[in-house]
């Protein structure tokens, strides 16, 4: 069945939007008058393709198209999640709503991407009430799991409710803000940040370039995996967050910040910040910093996911989701997907040892396939590699999709040999091969053993089906 994300507004969020819906498989149509739109739509999608299918082992869904409509009403005709995404004007917001509820499907989601407006605000007026929300996303959309889904008291639970389901569906982490509250929970934390960071460079006590080396080689990067509390709570050492209350809760009465003041906004400090900050990043340009911004977007959040922690935890559930079981073919496609930029060495191209890592994860999915899988291991039986041979026979660059097909050439009682081909998906080029022989032992003794008489059978019918399909 298609569903249908219908995004209303196409800047930098709703532009997002589209890419997050339209690369997890939604058919997405998008309403804006600005008659650049649909070039800046196709120039996020693009960043968007080359790195969020990074973040994940398994292949992504088959994309959905994005078509830019002429008019609101052919953009909400029966669509399933409707985003508005338009300026941050009380009115327009109205106008619009107004406009999306005159045509489009009663039960739908109608979710506004509105940072500092409260759904009872946004209400006002409408139709139906009941079924208008606030989902506030983080720029980039399209890599950023967070959203602060935020109801009022008149919104419909049920709806709410399939919200959450589907911003899941589409790997993000859904954050129901409990209360209405203006700037919701994650910009009030911002917004606290940026007007101290105001007063440091009016003051001149830093300059834009030393505040954000402040926060990205120190704290941000604490942030990044373990929040605000629960790094205050190491900070308390062996006591925990009561002994670092006691320590440090005193110093909430000195004078330290001015985050009751607000600094004048004159045009003097407006061209002191844009001076410093064109001298800090003003050689590159907007498209040079995105792509900059979600390389390491990647990189840290596949460090994350390797651990299983933060947003890479999320990452990791979702990654699991999206994997369906392996189709008894011969040979077996064991590895479907994108290769990230944090594969790649000095060269440009993905390094050896990361050819290494893609036929072990080839491996594991035969084992999977066969029944040699966690739960196996886990009684005491395993495959143990005792041999590879790879060959390197073509350059592999980040950003390019890839698969592995992996044929069983020997699986006779404890021995088992495999014969990996890993592929181009472009143009099916091969670009290396593994020739991999492994052992099947008992994990108490460590030593070689037969396998389990349904691993074994496996095994033999998979030998059979690959030299015949020779």
């Amino acid at each position: 069945m298609t569903r249908i994300a219908a995004i209303i507004g196409g800047g930098v969020i709703g532009a997002g939007w589209a890419a997050r819906f339209a690369l997890m498989g939604w058919e997405v149509r998008v309403f804006d008058p600005d008659p650049d739109a649909e070039r800046k739509i196709a120039e996020v999608m693009t960043n968007a393709a080359r790195v969020l299918p990074m973040l994940y082992e398994a292949p992504m869904p088959r994309r959905g198209a994005i078509t830019c409509v002429t008019t609101l009403a052919e953009a909400v005709s029966g669509a399933e999640w409707i985003q508005e995404s338009v300026p941050e004007r009380r009115d327009l917001k109205h106008r619009v709503i107004a406009e999306i509820q005159a045509t489009c499907p009663g039960d739908a989601v109608l979710a506004s991407s509105t940072s500092g407006f409260k759904p009872s605000e946004l209400q006002q007026g409408a139709a139906r009430p009941s079924q208008i929300m606030v989902a506030h996303p983080f720029n980039p959309v399209y890599l950023l799991p967070l959203v602060e889904l935020v109801p009022s008291a008149a919104s419909d639970a049920d709806i709410i409710a399939r919200a959450r389901q589907i911003l899941t569906e589409i790997g993000m982490y859904p954050l129901h803000v409990r209360a209405e509250i203006d700037a919701h929970i994650a910009d009030r934390l911002l917004e606290a940040v940026w007007r101290e960071a105001l007063w440091l460079v009016r003051d001149g006590i830093a300059t834009t370039e030393e505040i954000d080396n402040a926060i990205r080689y120190g704290f941000g990067l604490r942030w990044a995996q373990m929040g605000l509390f629960e790094t205050y709570r190491v900070a308390g050492g062996e006591a925990g967050m009561r002994h670092f209350l006691a320590q440090f809760g005193p110093c909430l009465q000195w004078p330290w910040t001015r985050l009751t003041d607000v600094p004048e906004f004159t045009d003097a400090l407006v061209d002191l910040i844009a001076d410093q900050s064109d001298a800090q990043s003003g050689h590159l340009g907007i498209r040079d910093l995105e792509r900059l911004r979600d390389d390491n977007l990647v990189a840290i959040l596949r460090a994350l996911k390797q651990q299983g922690a933060a947003a890479g935890k999320l990452i990791l559930d979702h990654d699991i989701a999206l994997r369906g079981p392996l189709r008894d073919e011969a040979p077996l496609v064991t590895v479907r997907r994108v290769v990230p930029v944090d594969w790649t060495d000095i060269n440009g191209h993905m390094n050896e040892g990361r050819y290494g890592q893609v036929f072990s994860d080839a491996s594991e999915e035969l084992m999977t396939h066969i029944g040699a899988d966690r739960a196996y291991v886990a009684a005491g039986h395993s495959y143990f590699t005792a041999e590879t041979t790879i060959k390197y026979l073509a350059e592999t660059h980040a950003g390019e999709t890839i698969t592995v097909t992996t044929r069983v050439t020997a699986g006779q009682g404890r021995k088992l040999r495999l014969w990996h081909e890993m592929h181009r998906a472009a143009d099916g080029a091969v670009l290396a091969t593994c020739n991999q022989f492994l052992l099947h032992v008992s994990l108490e003794t460590r030593r070689s053993c037969p396998p389990l008489p349904h691993v074994a059978e496996a095994v033999e019918r998979l030998a059979a089906a690959h030299a015949a399909a020779d």
